[in-house]
């Protein structure tokens, strides 16, 4: 009986993994049908808003002790920089990169956090770290040449390649910033309110910048929103959540080096995105430095 939770938790990262592997490919399959990624994201908030205040309201029903106004600041301006800015650059690097080059760039956040923790934080980085470091960046840069090779247009490669790493950065900054706030509310509890501030943010910088009738989309850009709400949104979030439940923070972050042969894997079946060598070599540096650093940093 004592097997069935460590199995359930290991399934539960898995999937956890898989679902936000699956977003890059569904707003790429968004932008087939001439949607814009303001509007594209402000959807795909907008139906994960109810699930992620349920969740909170849950969360807040067994908390021990209700959140002072200090918590809520914390949680409105990580959740602001940590999801909404995030997301916003990601989608928007999204129109210039294919979807495996952008979950590879993604996964460097804790290559990032490492970095910024040594620079701000004066924390140590040994000669290993440095080492696998140059790894994963040496990665990168086959996988961006890979890109090069396929698309033929170096500045859209470099736009859309600077954006997503943009994302990853204040991902990072969002990680380093919400240890100390979590440890009071509890994760459940400050996932849910965090991404919920994160949902408005994307709603009010639609109804800012594009009008109303940009509502109107045909019906699978509708489609295929509710679909990255539940499955690579509200999901994951969760799945991920209840794996680091069952199993801890360090056999999950493991799980997620999944995530860029997934989506490699489903670019190809179903975005027709090409697999080369090169690529396929990046990505193993970039997957074997990440999980040196976790393990070094667990």
């Amino acid at each position: 009986m004592s097997a069935a939770p460590p199995r359930a938790g290991l399934v539960f990262a898995i999937l956890g993994a898989t679902g936000f592997s699956f977003k890059a490919i569904l707003v790429k399959l968004a932008y087939r049908h001439g949607v814009d990624a303001e509007t594209l994201l402000a959807l795909r908030m907008g139906f994960s808003l109810p699930f992620f205040i349920a969740m909170g309201i849950v969360a807040s029903r067994h908390a021990a002790a209700p959140l002072p106004a200090r918590d809520w600041g914390w949680m409105a301006g990580l959740g602001l920089i940590g999801y909404y800015l995030a997301s916003y650059l990601d989608f928007l690097g999204l129109n210039y990169i294919s979807a495996a080059l952008e979950r590879l760039i993604l996964y460097l956040y804790p290559t990032l956090v490492i970095l910024l923790s040594a620079l701000f934080l004066g924390k140590p980085v040994t000669r290993r770290m440095l080492g696998a470091l140059g790894l994963c960046y040496i990665g990168i840069g086959i996988a961006v040449g890979h890109d090069l090779t396929i698309a033929g247009d170096a500045g859209n490669v470099a736009i859309g390649s600077l954006l997503v790493f943009a994302s990853a950065v204040t991902f990072a900054l969002y990680l380093m910033g919400n240890g100390e706030v979590v440890t009071r509310t509890g994760s459940a509890r400050f996932t849910a309110y965090a991404t919920s501030f994160a949902c408005l943010g994307c709603l009010v910088q639609f109804f800012v910048l594009r009008p109303v009738s940009a509502l109107v989309q045909p019906w699978q850009v509708y489609a295929l929103s509710l679909t990255m709400a539940l499955v690579s949104t509200v999901a994951p979030v969760w799945l991920t959540s209840e794996a680091i439940r069952r199993l801890g923070a360090g056999p999950v972050s493991l799980t997620s080096s999944l995530g860029p042969a997934i989506t490699i894997l489903l670019g190809w079946l179903l975005l027709g995105e090409a697999i080369g060598p090169a690529q396929l070599a990046g990505t193993v540096m970039v997957i074997g430095g990440v999980m040196f650093m976790a393990r070094k940093a667990g």
